[in-house]
């Protein structure tokens, strides 16, 4: 296979990979208004990235995955924490939350900087032209690219997530008093799908970054809520935008047309595909709406 074909495979590979993953979740993050979480947890994950450096001095570490996910769940336990309060709105609650863990994870890495081998930047935009050389070995035995691996596995969890709790989901997403009434336990699945979407930003920061991820987890789910409302179709909808934007979005990037950052094509990508979708769906698009008005 000639190199440029395999390079382009593979980041290709890895964009449809993080969009589905995300794709899959972010429409129950649509459903229940909560699409500022997934933002809070790409960003708030740093500090807990930056404390497993910290301790194993390692890019690779067992522990930096277990920080960054344990850094997710603290925020989404923070939130909880005060919307419980009821002295501050959801919204306020992320806003006032995720700066403070994000700017904690800075410092730490500014204070400990001949410790921590990365770069803040790299967690924000990501670095998915440099996914097919990061290449993986196990005894000796190449694997190929180890964001492949990486990504696909955080995928199937996902789709296994989605297609075994597919039920309780639901019913938690959209009557949570009726869940609990029978014994679903809204609270439990809460944390679940939360500990879900910190798992897919931990498994993504180093390959795609926290823009990209943002963007998967909410605008394919926000464009397919245009279309249906069925949560089924929302959901092959909400993969099936995604992936048209990792692979358009890519096509975009590349030096024949706007020769920019892989991650912001696939991230402007699905922008472009919402507003089309917003313009032209057939039933609360713009222009569906404006015949009505006219007819």
């Amino acid at each position: 296979m000639a190199p440029d074909v395999y390079y382009s495979l593979v980041v290709v590979a890895c964009g449809i990979l993080v969009s589905a993953s995300c794709s899959l979740l972010g429409p129950f993050l649509v459903l229940r208004r909560m699409s500022l979480v997934g933002d809070a947890i790409s960003h708030a994950i740093l500090p807990g990235i930056a404390l497993g450096f910290i301790l194993t001095h390692s890019r690779q570490s067992l522990a930096m995955t277990l920080g960054a996910a344990a850094a997710g769940l603290v925020t989404v336990w923070l939130i909880e924490l005060l919307l419980k309060s009821r002295r501050v709105s959801e919204d306020t609650s992320v806003a006032l939350v995720f700066p403070m863990l994000f700017a904690l994870g800075v410092l730490l890495m500014e204070r400990f900087a001949r410790y921590v081998d990365l770069d803040p930047e790299c967690v924000i935009y990501g670095d998915i032209e440099f996914a097919p050389f990061d290449q993986w070995s196990l005894g000796g035995l190449a694997l190929g690219p180890r964001p492949l691996w990486i990504l696909a596995g955080v995928t199937l969890f996902n789709l296994l997530l989605v297609v075994l709790l597919y039920k309780e989901l639901k019913l938690t997403t959209f009557d949570p008093a009726l869940g609990d009434a029978l014994g679903f336990h809204s609270g439990w699945m809460h944390y679940i799908l939360m500990t879900a979407v910190a798992l897919t930003c931990v498994a993504a920061f180093e390959s795609v970054g926290a823009i990209l991820v943002v963007a998967f987890l909410i605008v394919p789910a926000a464009t397919a809520y245009l279309i249906t409302d069925r949560l089924s179709r929302l959901l092959a909808w909400s993969v099936g935008f995604g992936v048209l934007a990792a692979v358009g979005g890519y096509g975009l990037a590349r030096e024949e047309l706007l020769d920019c950052s892989v991650a912001g094509g696939m991230a402007t990508m699905a922008g472009l595909i919402f507003a089309g979708v917003w313009m032209a769906a057939p039933r609360q698009g713009l222009l569906a709406q404006l015949r009505r008005r006219l007819s």
